[in-house]
């Protein structure tokens, strides 16, 4: 089969088009023939060499996919050949055909293209893990979003604000991707570019007034984060883009105010981690995308020969939303 293929022969590896092995489903497993894939940071890292799959996971990219059974493994039940699906992968959706797991895998709706199927399951399953699981964000508490112009960023907005009725605060980098946040349901965003989010929270809702924040971006954020916080508030975070190293730190205000703090990563969880995550996912908000009322935001879309315009496009932060590849 056909697949993308990181080269790493160069002094910056690039992504070239090669052969490789079909993968054939194990009897928990769906052959799946794919017809788009999402980006994600991880796959720039793992390209870059920093991000090394799983032990025994195929090295092709590609966390998530949308596409049509081919082949169930003998001991999978409630799909057949012709369904189609998308979920999340360990690795190889950047490829004609990949292997899924049958409790990771969902059937699209009716409504569903394979652009949009594709852009759901990592950002709205790793948003729903944050805010829902991690978070326990409770019932019209206010969430704090960085990067809400982002794919999980964008997923998070709507589940806090369809799921829990929550007042939301975002910070992105322009006005543009403000706008982007305001118009899935942000009360209020803030481009850190311009303004200290800490001190524009304080004008506005006063000190110590976030429940939940939900951060990708580390160090840089920390004493702000801890300084907005409220009694009991809970931080989670997802990645340290901007720094993992805090010089200096006092554990006071972290006992004062009785804060949790929480990490997490979704590729390496165990499968019986992503089948439950997976399925409360189908049952509390598959639903809302049939009406409409959440929906997975596309920034763009390209043919999967053109994956380093694509990537260089995520690695720039042009994008507001999922990035797409299609055409395998």
């Amino acid at each position: 089969m056909k697949a993308l293929l990181v080269d790493d022969s160069t002094e910056i590896p690039v992504m070239t088009l090669g052969e490789f092995q079909k993968p054939e489903p194990a009897h928990h497993e769906l052959l799946v023939k794919v017809e788009a894939t999402a980006l994600n940071r991880a796959d720039l890292m793992q390209k870059a060499g920093k991000y090394p799959p799983p032990k025994g996971v195929t090295p092709i990219l590609g966390l998530e996919m949308a596409g049509i059974v081919e082949k169930a493994g003998k001991d999978v039940e409630g799909f057949q050949k012709g369904d189609h699906v998308f979920g999340l992968l360990p690795g190889g959706g950047y490829a004609e055909y990949c292997t899924i797991h049958a409790g990771h895998a969902m059937k699209m709706t009716e409504e569903m293209s394979f652009e949009e199927a594709a852009a759901i399951s990592e950002v709205f399953l790793t948003a729903y893990q944050a805010v829902i699981w991690l978070g326990e964000l409770a019932d019209k508490e206010t969430i704090l979003i960085h990067a809400g112009a982002s794919g999980v960023g964008t997923a998070a907005i709507q589940l806090a604000k369809e799921l829990k009725q929550a007042r939301i605060i975002t910070t992105a980098g322009s006005d543009e991707k403000c706008s982007v946040t305001a118009g899935l349901g942000a009360d209020l965003c803030m481009n850190y570019k311009q303004e200290n989010f800490a001190d524009s929270l304080e004008e506005t809702f006063g000190k110590n007034c976030v429940n939940v924040i939900v951060d990708f971006v580390g160090s840089p954020y920390w004493d702000n984060n801890i300084r907005t916080l409220a009694l009991d508030g809970r931080l989670v975070y997802l990645a340290m883009l901007g720094g993992a190293t805090i010089e200096k730190m006092s554990l006071v205000p972290i006992l004062r105010k009785r804060l949790t703090i929480r990490g997490s990563t979704l590729r390496n969880r165990s499968d019986e981690y992503k089948t439950s995550l997976t399925q409360e996912f189908q049952k509390t908000s598959l639903n809302l995308f049939r009406e409409e009322r959440i929906k997975p935001v596309i920034d763009s879309v390209f043919d999967w020969k053109d994956v380093e315009e694509a990537h260089s496009r995520m690695e720039n932060n042009q994008n507001a939303g999922k990035i797409i590849l299609t055409g395998m």
